[in-house]
């Protein structure tokens, strides 16, 4: 019993070893490869679930069926207007044919290293065709150029992009594209992550931003000036006018005062000119004569008439 046992359980543990070597499980996200001896089995299985191989003869090869991430190295680019720049991109692709991917790459570690060298070099050379302005600006829209892009141009040109940063990253798609089918991959979209300006060249350009930027600002501080001239000249014109309008009614006001008490006056002088004389006489000795009051005068004159005293 004892060896029958044992000869069953081996038989069993055989069974077991063949079907876990025999069974393998495509997921959701999974393209297969079947190797028998280095040499490709049928078409790629892209079917999810359980399948069956010949054990220990043939060679299951997994690929992922997703977008992948392609991140590429910061490469440094002349521009066709010689400007110096980091270029930094990175670009979306996944494994359209299995058959070929694995005929041309084997794996993904080098689907990377080849990508490297298609999208850079595609990069370089559309980089190296187009200013930097084009590189730089997210459409073609015209606008004004200015000492920040060329030195032989004034302020007032106006240049005219052909394509923009998308149209470029387009460009690369399209060209890096053409030989990607010969490696069964599929590229989905490049773009530019960040454009830099290499250390050499990088401090000369924002001291022309300081420098474009102080003489925009002088612009605008010149013109206020001469706005604010306007404006003061305008407000001194006003107060002219209107301390003109204000002296012209204070006068018109004070002859109407003057000519209203030279009435009063000449009324109380007809009423009674004696009383009229002593009260103006009354009122000339306060204004002139105090305690410090020196008064040389002839006896017969008219200002000691009301101090003289009548026997």
């Amino acid at each position: 019993m004892t060896r029958k046992l044992v000869i069953a359980l081996a038989a069993v543990a055989v069974l077991v070893v063949l079907l876990e070597s025999s069974a393998y499980t495509v997921a959701e996200n999974e393209q297969v490869l079947v190797t028998e001896f280095g040499k490709i089995q049928g078409k790629a299985i892209k079917t999810p679930g359980l399948h069956w191989r010949s054990p220990f003869i043939q060679e299951v090869h997994s690929f992922d069926k997703r977008w992948l991430e392609w991140d590429g190295s910061p490469n440094q680019i002349p521009t066709r207007d010689k400007k110096y720049i980091w270029i930094d991109a990175f670009a979306r692709w996944r494994i359209s044919d299995p058959i070929k991917f694995y005929k041309g790459m084997r794996d993904e570690q080098s689907a990377q290293t080849r990508l490297d060298d298609i999208i850079d070099g595609e990069i370089r050379n559309v980089i190296a065709s187009h200013d930097l302005i084009e590189v730089v600006r997210t459409s073609a829209r015209v606008f004004e150029r200015g000492d920040d892009f060329d030195d032989a141009q004034n302020e007032d040109a106006v240049f005219e992009p052909k394509l923009g940063r998308e149209k470029i990253a387009q460009l690369v798609l399209q060209k890096s594209s053409e030989v990607m089918p010969d490696y069964g991959i599929e590229l989905a979209d490049i773009k530019i992550k960040r454009i830099k300006y290499v250390d050499s060249v990088q401090q000369k350009v924002f001291e022309r931003m300081v420098s474009e930027r102080r003489r925009i600002a002088e612009r605008f501080r010149s013109e206020g000036q001469g706005k604010r001239a306007e404006i003061e000249g305008k407000i001194e014109r006003e107060l002219l006018r209107i301390r003109s309008e204000a002296y012209k009614t204070a006068e018109e006001v004070r002859g109407r005062a003057d000519a209203q008490a030279a009435g009063i006056y000449a009324e109380a002088y007809n009423r009674d000119p004696e009383l009229y004389s002593f009260v103006k006489s009354l009122d000339t000795y306060k204004s002139v004569i105090n305690e410090n009051t020196d008064l040389v005068l002839s006896t017969d004159s008219p200002f000691l008439r009301h101090l003289r005293s009548e026997k």
